[in-house]
């Protein structure tokens, strides 16, 4: 039986990647890991589907604070309460500082829709369609200070069809992050992920022999 691990989730939206990771959670047995969902945003949907389902639904409202340090420090602060293995970046539509980055270095992910380095930023599927790319995606990675870089855990890859619009193609993509972002936290909590010169190692499975 592998050790407890605690995750923390934070979020700013509707946070379907958290449901994806909730529900996935629920149906392997690991819901216990889950502490908290966080948002920076007190109207934030995926709050009360955090509540819906038994997990800490807190907030630590961004608007609340002068400046991104403050705001940082505070976050800091509300998710070490719960003292995690893992902070998981849900759709939270924050640039962390630095600071903040280094503190959870080797156990925040962020899931980033484009195969990156590819695409970065924002409105990746628009710049995805317009550079004329055959194969687009999503990635997990390690939060690094450079923003959407970091090793790279696991990615899937779509098509691009010749009539896709940045809404088709969003929609084909996120159904590969709502499979691969739970997948990856899950190697996160199984001790399967080790950094090697910013490369990624995935151990094989180790079949459970508790009884």
């Amino acid at each position: 039986m592998r050790p407890m691990k605690t995750i923390v989730i934070l979020i700013s939206g509707r946070g379907s990647n958290m449901r994806a990771v909730i529900e996935a959670a629920r149906q392997q047995q690991w819901a216990d890991s889950i502490a908290a969902v966080i948002s920076n945003r007190g109207d934030a949907p995926g709050l009360e589907f955090a509540r819906e389902h038994g997990i800490a639904a807190e907030v630590v409202d961004s608007r609340a604070f002068a400046t991104r340090d403050a705001f940082d420090a505070a976050l800091q602060e509300a998710v070490d309460l719960h003292a995690p293995d893992l902070v998981v970046l849900a759709g939270f539509m924050r640039i962390l500082t630095t600071a903040f980055v280094e503190h959870y270095a080797g156990r925040m992910l962020n899931i980033h829709p484009s195969l990156l380095p590819s695409f970065a930023g924002l409105a990746t599927h628009r710049q995805a369609l317009a550079a004329g790319v055959k194969l687009h995606g999503a990635t997990v990675h390690f939060v690094t200070p450079q923003l959407d870089h970091g090793p790279i855990i696991a990615q899937a890859v779509v098509p691009v069809l010749e009539d896709d619009t940045e809404e088709i193609l969003a929609q084909r993509v996120l159904e590969q992050e709502h499979r691969i972002y739970p997948l990856a936290v899950r190697w996160f909590l199984d001790g399967r992920l080790t950094l090697e010169n910013s490369r990624v190692r995935i151990a094989a499975e180790t079949p459970d022999t508790s009884t």
